[in-house]
């Protein structure tokens, strides 16, 4: 049985992973579409939100970034921690 629903979002405020915090963080990007944040790389939208807030963001919201735009682009709703291994796997001590 499979972990993951395909749920088709109408919007942003649609998917799984969304709450006022990611909505806030995608209007700070300019993001305001399914299109816009498919077309998105969760570490460039990482970064480019470090930059807006000037703060530090915690690696779990790229997380939440990887989960939202795989759900943007192919309805497969996915917790936002099934991303999590990937970025790890990625980093260096």
């Amino acid at each position: 049985m499979s972990r993951a629903k395909r749920h088709p979002a109408q919007s942003l405020a649609d998917l799984r992973n969304v709450g006022k915090a990611a909505l806030g963080d995608f209007a700070l990007l300019g993001i305001a579409t399914l299109e816009e944040l498919a077309a998105s790389d969760p570490d460039l939208l990482h970064h480019a939100l470090e930059r807006a807030t000037g703060t530090r963001q915690d690696p779990c919201v790229r997380d939440v970034f990887a989960a939202t735009i795989h759900q943007a682009r192919t309805g497969e709703a996915l917790d936002w921690w099934h991303f999590t291994p990937e970025r790890t796997g990625r980093q260096t001590l």
